[in-house]
């Protein structure tokens, strides 16, 4: 017998609490970190631990925040970072929505066992390319530059993009791009008047990963980088630690400026990530 599937709104007010009950609890779980480094970062004289759960502190100041600008070459740092991770944005982009399409709309040899490729370097961790990424940056004369920094998180993140991207272009109804070339299109034009405005979504995820893997990664940027001018956020931020002591004042009001970019691009790009798969499709 098949069984009947109630509508979400005939949920009882007794579930609908419960239910809010725990989205709430949930949240605060996620807010309660990001609480503590704003408090530790109004704190004075670097104090780290205290009995006090006002978000405020006694004392609250933002010397913290003025002498990351004013003590430290912290804009320096979020200049190298805000070009390593829109340099690597706009080539993964670009690459994955044009690879993605290829392995997903032609047949060619090596299609089956590329993919897997791409796929199968997702398996290993990043430690283990830091060896052949060093060597392969020397030899090309690029190591210790911004384009070696480029070089390597893309190659980190394009592997994902392409999968996802292919993905995605499987859902694209082969229909639309038959009526394009019916209409006089060549397959160029198919691609970029039609395909690419429907492929919004997946763009803007890709873009979203691209950004995040150069912005906030350490790992790849302290093999590559050893020029102090060429530092990025993370590699700045690790200045504030020391042998015997850790600038926790200081780290955490950076911590906090350096989320603020990533916020603001997530909200300026949330919207797309709602659109509909066949917005425009609809021929007028």
């Amino acid at each position: 017998m098949a069984q009947v599937v109630k509508n979400p709104r005939d949920v009882s007010t007794a579930g609908k609490v419960g239910i809010y009950i725990v989205l709430t609890l949930f949240s605060l779980f996620a807010l309660f970190p990001i609480v503590q480094v704003f408090t530790i970062s109004l704190r004075p004289s670097n104090q780290l631990f205290s009995t006090s759960l006002e978000i405020i502190p006694d004392g609250a100041t933002v010397q913290n925040y003025v002498s990351i600008f004013t003590k430290h070459p912290f804009l320096k740092w979020i200049f190298n970072s805000l070009l390593v991770s829109l340099a690597v944005t706009l080539v993964s982009v670009g690459m994955a929505s044009t690879a993605g399409y290829a392995f997903s709309r032609y047949k060619f040899i090596g299609r089956d066992s590329g993919m897997i490729l791409l796929i199968a370097t997702q398996m290993f961790p990043v430690t283990m390319l830091l060896l052949p990424l060093f060597i392969m940056l020397i030899k090309l004369g690029i190591y210790d530059s911004y384009s070696g920094l480029i070089v390597a998180y893309t190659a980190t993140a394009l592997p994902f993009c392409i999968w996802q991207m292919k993905g995605f272009y499987d859902t694209i109804p082969r229909s639309l791009e038959e009526a394009a070339r019916i209409d006089g299109c060549t397959e160029l034009q198919t691609f970029w008047k039609v395909i690419f405005p429907l492929a919004q979504p997946a763009l803007v995820i890709t873009a979203l990963f691209s950004f995040m893997t150069a912005w906030s990664e350490y790992l790849v940027a302290a093999v590559l980088i050893q020029d102090p001018s060429l530092f990025t956020l993370p590699m700045g931020l690790k200045a504030f630690q020391s042998d015997l002591e850790v600038a926790w004042g200081l780290y955490s009001a950076s911590a906090i400026v350096v989320s603020i970019p990533v916020v603001f691009l997530f909200v300026a790009l949330s919207r797309y990530l709602v659109s509909g798969l066949t917005l425009g499709s609809v021929k007028e």
